[in-house]
């Protein structure tokens, strides 16, 4: 399935986000080798779309809140509800704290994902969540401040149907809108609950 080439994309970002000030260290143990990170990572910085009510909102008027961001799609059929439902379900546990939480949907596929489809997507999820779209090139600055990779395809040439590959990773940004840490696809509720509670 094209969606299991994601693995491939999550590589990308791993080398690709140690870049600039980061730097990645190899070290030998006796079980092999260690991955030591050092440096500041390069994800997140300022975006300005639309949320899910037709409001104008930028990165800035998040500050003050912890901020949980995933990149998807409305027409994604397995990977984005699986991740969002993970994110709800941790919001959900984590009690009154995730009052400081906002979660955070934004579209990779602003041409069919427009404010209304994002209103109507985003609340199976919860009254919390945050839906937002723009224009490409909005969406294009914002994918890439994140760090994110993403294409479109068509299967069927002769369709006007299309699918996107892209990363599948959860970011946890802090009150100061800064990057504290990341959940890959597939972190249960209970491993993103217990990071949260670290941190918030």
């Amino acid at each position: 399935m094209r969606g299991r080439l994601i693995t491939v994309i999550l590589a990308g970002f791993l080398i690709g986000a140690l870049g600039g000030t980061g730097a990645l260290v190899l070290t030998r143990g006796g079980s092999g080798p260690n991955v030591e990170t050092s440096g500041k990572a390069l994800i997140g910085g300022p975006f300005a779309l639309i949320d899910q009510t037709g409001k104008a909102v930028t990165d800035r008027d998040f500050r003050g809140k912890y901020m949980l961001v995933f990149f998807g799609f409305t027409h994604c059929p397995d990977i984005c509800p699986a991740e969002l439902q993970v994110m709800a379900a941790s919001l959900d546990e984590l009690g009154d704290k995730a009052k400081d939480v906002v979660p955070i949907f934004i579209t990779l596929d602003p041409e069919r994902d427009t404010q209304e489809a994002m209103a109507a997507y985003v609340k199976n999820f919860g009254q919390r969540f945050v839906g937002l779209t723009g224009s490409p090139q909005a969406i294009a600055d914002a994918a890439k401040a994140y760090r994110i990779s993403y294409s479109k395809f068509q299967e069927d040439k002769a369709s006007r149907d299309y699918s996107i590959d892209h990363s599948a990773l959860v970011y946890l940004m802090g009150k100061d809108g800064e990057y504290i840490t990341h959940f890959a696809y597939g972190t249960s509720a209970a491993k993103m609950i217990e990071t949260l509670r670290r941190y918030i």
